[in-house]
Order: structure tokens, then C-alpha cells, then sequence
């Protein structure tokens, strides 16, 4: 007997475990009789024999193999331990908590975006959680080659397609390019649904994805606060004359038509942007002086002095430039 005893498991169980890891396969040993199978919290164990699932077993605790398992596996119920021969089986034994892990685009994704024939880069990040969802397509297309499965193995898997999801929902959802958090939402969500059918067919499920932020070029974004500035004062003008400067020094600085041409499209970006927010407050005054001009003459004080745009408050004579209301 001490021939073979190197050769049988007194104990199987899942060893050396990590919690970053999805599952892990016990093999290539006999199993002798009287032997443990030691099943842990959060931990699932599928007996597999000859490549097929004969039984899994879903609660934690201590059970002798031959008295407390066999008899519940699909084709090894009548198995009988002989003389120094053991049962070589392997057992599959599965992680069953919510796995969650970050992610972020592998490179800059461009979008279309106003005075950018290049497009606009951008980067994303933010988390995604998933879990098994069915064993027995995990075992056909995973487990059966693997001896193990771990987090960074899905999220390699997902990495190589997330670019272009996030790419298509941005451009299906729609909305302002240089304000995608407005839309994070309804982006993340259609994501989800493809992720969710990519592990699916794994045998795994997403349960939660969600979009952290969105970063642009810190040129472009500079250049995206100044356009905030001037397009407070509404002064476009000297927003485009100031642009123009700045570019013609820096350009002066490097001496490169690659940083010229950079320059220029941070200065377009910008202006757009400014003269989109400029647009909206002309908007917002003109609706203010019409509705001024249509109360005008009619006995009524205007809401709003079309001169200045000071609230009248019922007076006749506008209290901050004098201007007669009635």
C-alpha cells in the first residue's frame, strides 16, 4: 500500500486560492477512499469525469468522498475503491461571488467634432462587474482547456472590443461631443447589453457597467475653458484674435508645421465651443428684448428694460438706466 499512497488525494480542495481568480481545477491525482472533499464559502465544486459533469455540489462544509458524494454522481454511483486503486476524476471548483474590476480604453477613440477633420481623442474609464452565469456552457468553452480562469482574463477579452462599443454607442446615442458625461448614462447601458451577449456566450454575465468619466487633450481642454471665458463676455472678436496669437507664438517657439497645425485645430476646437455658448446667451436676450418690445406701447411696463435688460418690476422708468418704460 505505501507503494501508491504518494499517488491518492487524502483531501480535495481548492489550493492555493485567490480571490482574483474565477475558477480552478483540481486534477490529474486519484482520489483513495476516505478521502475529504473540502467545499468553502463562496465556492462551488463540479466533479467531472471523463470531460462530463457528473454532479455539483453547492454547499460549503467537509465530506467523505466515497460515502457522501459518489453516491450522488450521475454515472460513478456504484463505484467501488478496490485494492490500491483510487477514482481519477478531476473537480472543477468555482468562484460564485461578483466579480467588479476597472476598465479603460487601450488607446484614444475619435469622434467627429466641429473644425477637426482628424476627430476628436478620447479616452474613458470606469468599472464593470460580472459573474458565472451557466456552468455547463463554462465547462464546453473555457474550463475544459483551462486550469484555471482569471480576472484579467476577461478583462483582456473585453479590452479588445470595448474601443468599438464605446464608439458605437456614442455615435447611436448622440448628443454634444464635448459633454458625453450628459449622456453616460444611456451610453453605458447599451454597452452593457453587448458585453453581457460577448460573456454570455462564455457562460458568464455582466451585472453592473458604468462609465467614470470621459478625458479630452489637455490642449483641447484648455482651450475648451478659455472658449467658456470669452463667450461669457461675448466678445468673439478678440477670442479669435487672441487664439490666433497664441498659436502664431507657440508655432514661433517649436518651429514645426506638425505643432502649427495641432495649435490651429485647438484654436478651432475653442472657438466653436465659444461661439455655441455665445449663441445660446444671444438667444436668451434676444427672447428677453422681444419680450420687451411686445409689452411696449401698451400701457403695461415691460418684465425686462429693452435697453438694458433690468428687471422693471412695474415701474415706468427703468431704475438702472432711466430708460422711460411707459
Amino acid at each position: 500500500m505505501g507503494l501508491f499512497s504518494n499517488q491518492f488525494a487524502n483531501v480535495v480542495e481548492w489550493e492555493e486560492y485567490r480571490d482574483d481568480v474565477i475558477f480552478w481545477k483540481w486534477t490529474n491525482r486519484e482520489i483513495k477512499k476516505d478521502s475529504k472533499l473540502i467545499i468553502k464559502p463562496g465556492q462551488d465544486a463540479i466533479f467531472l469525469y471523463n470531460g462530463a459533469v457528473e454532479g455539483i455540489f453547492t454547499e460549503s462544509g467537509n465530506y467523505t468522498i466515497d460515502s457522501q458524494i459518489i453516491p450522488f454522481l450521475s454515472t460513478l454511483k456504484g463505484f467501488k475503491f478496490g485494492f490500491n486503486s483510487g477514482l481519477r476524476a478531476e473537480v472543477l471548483f468555482v468562484n460564485t461571488k461578483e466579480f467588479t474590476c476597472n476598465w479603460g480604453t487601450s488607446s484614444p477613440i475619435r469622434l467627429q467634432a466641429p473644425g477637426l477633420p482628424g476627430g476628436l481623442p478620447v479616452r474613458s474609464n470606469g468599472k464593470f462587474s460580472f459573474k458565472i452565469d451557466d456552468y455547463n456552457v463554462l465547462i464546453e468553452k473555457v474550463a475544459g482547456i483551462k486550469q484555471q480562469f482569471t480576472v484579467d482574463d476577461i478583462r483582456d477579452r473585453i479590452r479588445g472590443i470595448l474601443d468599438g462599443l464605446l464608439m458605437k454607442w456614442i455615435t447611436k446615442v448622440g448628443g454634444d461631443v464635448f459633454n458625453l458625461m450628459a449622456n453616460s448614462v444611456d451610453i453605458a447601458k447599451g454597452i452593457k447589453e453587448d458585453l453581457d451577449m460577448e460573456l454570455l456566450g462564455i457562460g458568464l454575465t455582466i451585472t453592473d457597467f458604468r462609465i467614470s468619466e470621459f478625458t479630452y487633450p489637455e490642449n483641447i481642454q484648455k482651450r475648451a475653458d478659455q472658449a467658456a471665458e470669452y463667450s461669457m463676455i461675448g466678445d468673439m472678436n478678440r477670442f479669435q484674435q487672441v487664439n490666433m496669437v497664441d498659436s502664431m507664438a507657440r508655432g514661433g517657439r517649436t518651429g514645426t508645421a506638425g505643432s502649427n497645425a495641432t495649435d490651429m485645430a485647438n484654436a478651432m476646437v475653442g472657438m466653436q465651443m465659444g461661439m455655441a455658448m455665445a449663441g445660446q446667451m444671444a438667444g436668451a436676450m434676444n427672447q428677453m428684448n422681444n419680450a420687451a418690445t411686445q409689452t411696449a406701447g401698451t400701457g403695461t411696463a415691460p418684465k425686462f428694460c429693452p435697453n438694458c435688460g433690468q428687471p422693471t418690476n412695474g415701474a415706468k422708468f427703468c431704475g438702472n438706466c432711466g430708460t422711460k418704460l411707459i
